[in-house]
């Protein structure tokens, strides 16, 4: 199986300015994500995707193949399905799969990855994986939507006398990974296709940095999930 491992990181970013590039545990954000790819012997090909020169410069010196990307695909409001399309588009070589780490979701490792293309090489009929852990503190059934003048209207109708470890187990996508199958993608221009499996992740390093306290939380958990993985 062919192996096409993308990772989007454009130059621009307003909820923490330069954050591709901001350091955690010593290394840039998205050094993180080229050594997943790159340790994992399953991947044929890493490729970094942006608009930043210094970004691409920075992929290079990590080991992984950089395509630039059009400044029109690199705004806040652009699609990373486009800026993957544009990467596939780009290349001769062809592929079976394509697995989209996103730089902001750094606690992952190289056997998760290989974990997750083993599904698609145990089953034809996936089209799909995604990276999800269980969510139990954050659960549905204690949410609610807003109405006019702040009334509360449950998200879901679990029963307040329900305790937590009586609610339905519910998944939350952690951002980690995102793989499908070339041809899915081509055909529903979505890494959420139809058919999809989970691959279930720990709960306690969930980090998806998009704030300052995101990232503060990234570094807190940072040592001890590095620690815990050493070997992966």
């Amino acid at each position: 199986m062919r192996v096409l491992a993308i990772i989007p990181a454009r130059g621009g970013s307003k909820g923490v300015p330069g954050k591709n590039i901001k350091l955690l545990g010593g290394k840039p954000l998205i050094a993180h994500a080229i050594e997943c790819a790159k340790k994992c012997d399953k991947v044929t090909k890493t490729i970094v995707s942006t608009d930043s020169d210094e970004i691409l410069n920075i992929a290079l010196n990590f080991g992984a193949e950089v395509i630039k990307r059009h400044a029109s695909l690199a705004q806040d409001t652009s699609n990373v399905v486009t800026a993957v399309a544009e990467v596939y588009q780009k290349l001769e070589q062809k592929f079976d799969l394509i697995v989209l780490l996103q730089p902001t979701s750094p606690l992952r490792t190289s056997v998760d990855l290989a974990n997750i293309i083993t599904i698609f090489e145990k089953d034809e009929f996936i089209d799909g994986v995604i990276s999800v852990v269980p969510l139990e503190d954050y659960h549905p059934a204690r949410m609610y939507n807003l109405e006019k003048d702040n009334k509360l209207i449950p998200f879901v109708n679990e029963g307040e006398s329900k305790r937590r470890q009586d609610l339905e187990p519910v998944y939350f996508r952690n951002g980690c990974f995102y793989a499908v199958r070339v041809k899915a993608f081509l055909k529903e221009k979505s890494f959420m296709v139809e058919n999809k499996k989970a691959y279930v992740m720990d709960a306690n390093w969930l980090v998806n940095i998009d704030s300052f306290r995101d990232f503060k939380i990234a570094e807190m958990l940072y040592e001890d999930w590095k620690n815990e993985n050493s070997c992966n």
